[in-house]
């Protein structure tokens, strides 16, 4: 009887000490998720305060300096008031820069700072040693049926003493390039460049025996004035083996071959 009072004591024990820890055990949950909720509540605040309190400083940067962080600050003001165009131009973009033109007067000019200079002792000129060295000499060589061009080192000079001259104004092509006269003139006449009318900076072309014909062509220089009754002045290489200043009269010229700067 006395271990059954026992046993039914702890049951009562038991039944009731169960519910208890239940309770106590659910209200601690209780308690320490509202403590969680409350921490992340606090977390969250204290987050939107600092990005509330950083934002307008952040936004004022911005728009202080929409276009500075990248673009250097010289760059900015020189852009002021330049038109896109411009602003190219002098950044170094855009179209390239156009080829120089030389004119009638800078080709005189040239010509005529060579008077007085001539070949040497050996027959060579500066003219045809230079006309050796380029590649129109090649072609010209080929043409006429040779194969060095070192032949026009020691050659007649007239014609290569006018294509040293275009060479020097940047613009080498301005009054074409061919060391026989008969081809020279012949090519300016292809190209609808040929006339009887003397213009400065026009190249002159002479038949000693003052003929008119193309083919009897024996010389030619550079017009640098047109002076009376069809009288021309002139820079001509290869007279007398020098670069020489000449006033011509019409019964030796065959006609002129015009470059484009002649109107």
């Amino acid at each position: 009887m006395a271990g059954k009072r026992r046993f039914d004591r702890l049951t009562s024990i038991t039944d009731t000490a169960i519910p208890a820890l239940t309770r106590l055990a659910e209200g601690f949950r209780s308690r320490q998720s509202a403590v969680a909720g409350a921490l992340v509540a606090g977390a969250v605040a204290t987050t939107g305060l600092t990005i509330a309190t950083q934002a307008p400083a952040e936004s004022a940067v911005k728009a202080a300096s929409p276009i500075t962080a990248f673009t250097d600050v010289s760059d900015r003001s020189a852009d002021e008031g330049e038109s896109t165009k411009d602003k190219r131009a002098r950044k170094g973009e855009g179209e390239a820069t156009a080829a120089k033109k030389a004119t009638a007067e800078e080709v005189i000019e040239i010509a005529k700072s060579q008077v007085g200079i001539s070949e040497d002792g050996a027959g060579r000129s500066k003219y045809g040693q230079w006309f050796a060295t380029t590649e129109r000499a090649k072609e010209t060589v080929r043409r006429d049926g040779g194969s060095n061009p070192k032949v026009y080192e020691d050659a007649a000079w007239c014609a290569m003493f006018l294509a040293w001259v275009a060479d020097k104004t940047g613009d080498k092509d301005v009054l074409g390039a061919d060391p026989y006269t008969v081809t020279y003139a012949s090519s300016f006449k292809d190209q609808g460049r040929w006339g009887t009318k003397a213009k400065p900076g026009a190249i002159v072309f002479f038949d000693w025996a003052g003929g008119k014909r193309i083919g009897g062509i024996d010389h030619v220089g550079l017009v640098t004035e047109v002076l009376d009754d069809g009288k021309v002045k002139t820079v001509e290489g290869n007279i007398s083996n020098q670069v020489v200043s000449k006033v011509r009269t019409p019964d030796t010229i065959v006609g002129y071959g015009y470059p484009e700067y002649v109107e």
